[in-house]
């Protein structure tokens, strides 16, 4: 599981060392994919927040689900905090199967840690399944330093299509929700069920 900061107030920073991620992860200039900017387009500059912002001198970072009652893309309110919401990314073949706002189970099969979670944001084409948010790797006991942290394997994931509303959540929603779509789907011994034994093993 590689380690998401998009959404985060202090995901990213001109300043490159005072963010949560390296600057490279959210663009360069003329295609910013994961900042806002002054023009609403990737080629625009990235928008700095302000005295009244959460985090004054960071740059206000996005995610591909967002709340639509917040209308300015400047507002870092308007994404989903990787700081603080568990939630999973997905390539763009996931969403053959799924869609922003869907539930979802991730387990540690290291440790047996269950996190609920949602389905926040994309990922490039070419990365395979497997990124997470900070908070996420938190609920997990993964490190969840984006810039060293994550694990090469053991991990997971469980979505369940259409169970969304393509709206953010609460954290207490995405917690509550996900236990009973992952008790009803049939918890951790399906899941056991459906994992080679050597993986459970190894990780």
């Amino acid at each position: 599981m590689a380690i998401d900061a998009d959404g985060a107030y202090r995901a990213y920073h001109r300043d490159n060392p005072l963010g949560l991620d390296s600057i490279e992860h959210a663009g360069h200039p003329g295609s910013w994919w994961a900042l806002a900017t002054d023009t609403g387009e990737p080629s625009g500059h990235p928008v700095v927040q302000g005295k009244d912002d959460p985090a004054p001198g960071y740059y206000v970072s996005m995610t591909s689900l967002y709340d639509a009652s917040i209308v300015s893309e400047r507002d870092p309110r308007r994404f989903v905090n990787a700081a603080t919401i568990p939630y999973v990314v997905l390539p763009p073949e996931g969403f053959k199967h799924a869609q922003l706002g869907d539930f979802a189970t991730v387990v540690n099969l290291q440790d047996g840690k269950v996190s609920g979670a949602i389905v926040a944001d994309q990922s490039a084409p070419d990365l395979p399944m497997g990124e997470g948010s900070i908070a996420l790797a938190l609920a997990l006991g993964i490190d969840a330093d984006h810039r060293r942290g994550g694990v090469e394997k053991g991990v997971a994931y469980v979505i369940y299509p259409s169970s969304g509303n393509g709206k953010p959540r609460t954290l207490n929603e995405i917690v509550s929700t996900s236990r009973e779509y992952f008790r009803g789907w049939g918890g951790l011994s399906k899941l056991k069920n459906c994992i080679p034994q050597n993986t459970r093993t190894q990780g």
